[in-house]
């Protein structure tokens, strides 16, 4: 988008720097706006892996300190793999 703009502003005439410069000044909130699904996407995406990070995490602290069997924490991994799997 910046490589664009900035084309059509050297199209008129306006220098390469000063035309990048707007560019990158206009694109910016632009960019908010125009990928504003994208960004919560990936958002939502980062949250439900750490979400899945966190209780492996826990669960395997637990493992440690004795207070869970394994079992739980393999079927959590398998899990893990066959959703990896899919994707």
């Amino acid at each position: 988008m910046v490589v664009a703009l900035a084309a059509v502003l050297l199209l008129f005439r306006v220098p390469l720097l000063v035309a990048l410069a707007v560019a990158v000044v206009v694109v910016m909130p632009l960019s908010l706006v125009l990928f504003k699904g994208l960004r919560h996407r990936v958002a939502v995406g980062v949250e439900e892996r750490t979400r899945h990070r966190r209780a492996r995490r826990d669960e395997l602290r637990a493992q440690l300190r004795g207070e869970r069997d394994e079992e739980p924490a393999n079927r959590a991994a398998e899990q893990h793999a066959t959703s990896e799997e899919r994707s």
